[in-house]
């Protein structure tokens, strides 16, 4: 086996300046100085001058890359690792890695067509970077510290190989938050240090009222993925949750605009190193999805067609809720922002305004094409300067409003007509060869212009590909990337292993615990007289779960019959849809088990064809062992796992105590149960009543607007339907308290 990259790095210190690191790539010496031969030139030329400006530099390199060099660094995809490192995905797919001389890289073409995103037929990764010269790539494997420096430092060895030389931007979905692991959304956990979930750090923040948790988490974020050599996140998103059914909640910070701009305040200088874009020693930050995808209609998300729209139901909630936190964004100079997929409905919309009071058209374009609101309002009037990388299949699956042009025409559209700089999803690198042809070849002499649109916007110039490029370099080039794109595996692994990065993260998850209800049970008590159950999403996980939770409860005596136990401890871990994929009706937020609910048709109204939801494999039993423990004069104590609003009734109601968590780890749930920490979290979201606050009538408009977060809609829900304090929409719990956003009980 050939000598990994890792092995082979050359480093010239600069006094005053960047260490160079290189393993292919010539040096050069002058005034005492040494500077990267990343252009070829064997000169000091503008393109290798560090004492440059970064966008100086990229705008004197895309001079001298050729035109199908930079068609490749238009697109991004997902990418694999060696051997080691099988992707599951790939493998269910027959796809066997071959990995090159060192082990690291995976040689073997991928051709696969079970894409949420479209058709993926990927070359070998040395044809990806010599040939096609693409230079972006999405890693969703989790592999150790070591071995992700030792495949990234691989990767750039690589691309130094090339005539031209230009690093590879790696990029991942974030990996310090626990969850399940869902392809496309979660890649990774456990590996680096691990907070809850983003909802669970959100209401640590509102319970401690100590943002410099953000602070930490952040710096953590910067220090581990710095030193293994993975300089870009597809994170985080600053999406503001106004309809519960929207299933990608468990990825936001909650409904609290004001908390989510904070956070971001925070969020973005501490990954990226400051305020004034991504440093050397920072990590690019992907700020995601403008302009809010929380505005979900009843909850579809607009990964498949019937989430296509955005719906603004009452008057300003678009600045009122959704756009705060990209505010934030462009405060701090975030590299890149994230467009969803979605497109505004004008016909279903109240009245929106810009920045400027004016009102906002809402043309029926995905956001990624819609020219108002990327280049009218992100650009022109909020004033960002980084870049637009897309959401992943624009092109292909997810084209909302632009399904009538072909594929080429779709890219040179975004590319040259809204401004999108960087699209993901596939390497479309012959699409886009084709979209910048048409510019010249006589293309449209012979083939229709699609009605409503101007040919000059269908197709890739020269100017629209020097703006995309230049701004995805200059991102490179303040990275330092090109200087130095190596890691030290050995540094990864100790940077990795920081024991007080792992000790907060653990204090987080226990300040993410918030107590809904407590009737003087908790704090538990050693020695007393346990039935300990799990319950999830399957028969086998619950099994699992009960095993793993059993034997973290070394200070009680356990029992196997509730009727036997002073206490039930039940840890309830519900899920409801399917990631990517269109329910039949509407994502179930009720803790149930075979219960009976509509249809919805292709538009997303109900139907009177019903099928049977179950959101949580034994479910129906649960009543039965609160009575059991009941009868002896027991107590239950119930956890609720909340990636999503769940409506909690049916676990509040055969509950003496109550505790929620946001992909909180079990033990940290524990030690609050015990009373070995002190509960302190607020909720960072609203907890519906029930089924009846989330209707939907035959015209498929929800009694809640789906625009507006759960704290806030109370304002327009029915008199009818309000109580004696004029609320409507929380879940009131037989104590009088409403699970509404910032509530959570003390000791």
């Amino acid at each position: 086996m050939a000598t990994k990259a890792s092995q082979r790095v050359q480093r010239y210190v600069n006094a005053n300046g960047p260490t160079i690191g290189t393993v292919e790539r010539k040096v050069l010496s002058q005034d005492g100085l040494y500077f990267k031969d990343i252009d070829g030139t064997g000169t000091v030329s503008a393109v290798n001058d560090w004492r440059l400006t970064p966008e100086e530099r990229a705008q004197a390199y895309v001079k001298t890359l050729t035109t199908s060099e930079k068609i490749g660094q238009l697109f991004t995809s997902d990418w694999r690792m060696g051997p080691k490192y099988p992707s599951p995905r790939l493998a269910a797919n027959g796809h066997k890695p071959v990995g090159d001389d060192s082990g690291l890289l995976d040689e073997a073409p991928v051709d696969v067509s079970d894409s949420i995103f479209g058709h993926q037929a990927l070359p070998s990764t040395t044809d990806m970077v010599k040939k096609c010269f693409n230079r972006h790539v999405i890693l969703r494997e989790s592999p150790s510290p070591e071995d992700l420096a030792d495949y990234l430092n691989q990767l750039q060895y690589l691309t130094e190989t090339c005539e031209h030389f230009v690093p590879m931007q790696v990029m991942s979905n974030s990996r310090n938050e626990n969850g399940e692991v869902v392809f496309g959304m979660n890649d990774a956990t456990g590996v680096f240090a691990t907070y809850p979930g983003t909802l669970g750090i959100a209401a640590a923040v509102k319970g401690t009222a100590r943002i410099d948790i953000i602070d930490k988490f952040a710096d953590t974020i910067r220090r581990e993925w710095n030193a293994c050599g993975l300089k870009k996140g597809y994170m985080y998103m600053a999406d503001c949750v106004t309809d519960p059914r929207w299933q990608r909640t468990f990825g936001t910070f909650g409904e609290d605009p004001e908390l989510i701009e904070e956070i971001f305040d925070h969020l973005i200088p501490g990954i990226q190193g400051g305020s004034n874009g991504v440093t050397p020693d920072g990590v690019s930050v992907t700020v995601k999805h403008f302009p809010g995808g929380g505005a979900r209609e009843n909850g579809f998300d607009p990964h498949y067609a019937a989430g296509q729209w955005n719906i603004y139901a009452t008057p300003g909630s678009l600045q009122k809720y959704h756009i705060p936190a990209f505010r934030a964004a462009i405060r701090h100079n975030a590299e890149s922002i994230m467009p969803y997929y979605s497109k505004p409905c004008a016909e279903k919309s109240a009245p929106q305004e810009d920045f400027n009071g004016n009102p906002l058209a809402l043309n029926p374009y995905g956001f990624a094409y819609n020219k108002v609101f990327i280049d009218g309002m992100l650009r022109s009037q909020m004033g960002f300067k980084g870049y637009i990388n897309s959401d992943t299949g624009i092109v292909h699956n997810m084209c909302w409003g632009v399904d009538m042009l072909d594929e080429p025409e779709r890219i040179g559209y975004a590319v040259t007509q809204s401004g999108v700089d960087l699209i993901s999803g596939l390497l479309d690198n012959e699409l886009g060869e084709e979209s910048y042809a048409r510019a010249t070849d006589g293309y449209y002499d012979t083939h229709e212009v699609p009605s409503g649109f101007k040919k000059e916007d269908l197709v890739l110039t020269d100017e629209s590909l020097n703006r995309a490029v230049s701004r995805t370099l200059t991102e490179l080039f303040r990275q330092g990337m090109f200087e130095d794109p190596y890691a030290d595996p050995k540094k990864a692994a100790e940077v990795v292993a920081t024991k007080a990065d792992w000790e907060e993260a653990a204090r987080v998850h226990r300040e993410s615990v918030v107590l809904l209800k407590n009737d003087g049970t908790l704090p538990l008590k050693k020695g007393c007289k346990v039935y300990a159950e799990a319950f999830g999403k399957s028969a086998e996980a619950s099994e699992a779960a009960t095993k793993a939770l059993r034997e973290m409860l070394g200070d009680v005596v356990l029992v196997d019959d509730p009727a036997a136990a002073e206490i039930a401890l039940l840890m309830v871990s519900p899920q409801s849809g399917a990631y990517f994929n269109a329910t039949p009706g509407y994502l179930e937020l009720d803790i149930c088990e075979g219960k009976t609910v509509c249809n919805v048709d292709e538009s997303g109204k109900p139907t009177a064809e019903t099928h049977k939801e179950t959101t949580l494999v034994g479910a129906n039993r649960i009543p039965g062992i609160a009575e059991a423990v009941h009868a002896q004069g027991g107590k239950v104590v119930s956890n609720i796992n909340c990636p999503l609003a769940w409506e909690v009734g049916s676990i509040e109601k055969v509950s003496d105590a109550l505790t929620v968590g946001f992909d909180t780890y079990p033990s940290a749930t524990l030690d609050v149960i015990f009373g070995r920490f002190a509960p302190v979290g607020k909720l960072p979201l609203t907890l519906p009543k029930g089924d009846e606050v989330l209707a939907v009538n035959a015209d498929g408009v929800c009694v809640s607007p789906n625009d507006v977060p759960g704290y806030a809609k109370d304002a327009y829900m029915p008199d009818s339907m309000k109580d004696e304090n004029g609320k409507a929409y929380a879940y009131r719990d037989a104590a009088g308290n409403y699970y509404e956003m910032n509530f959570g009980l003390n000791y």
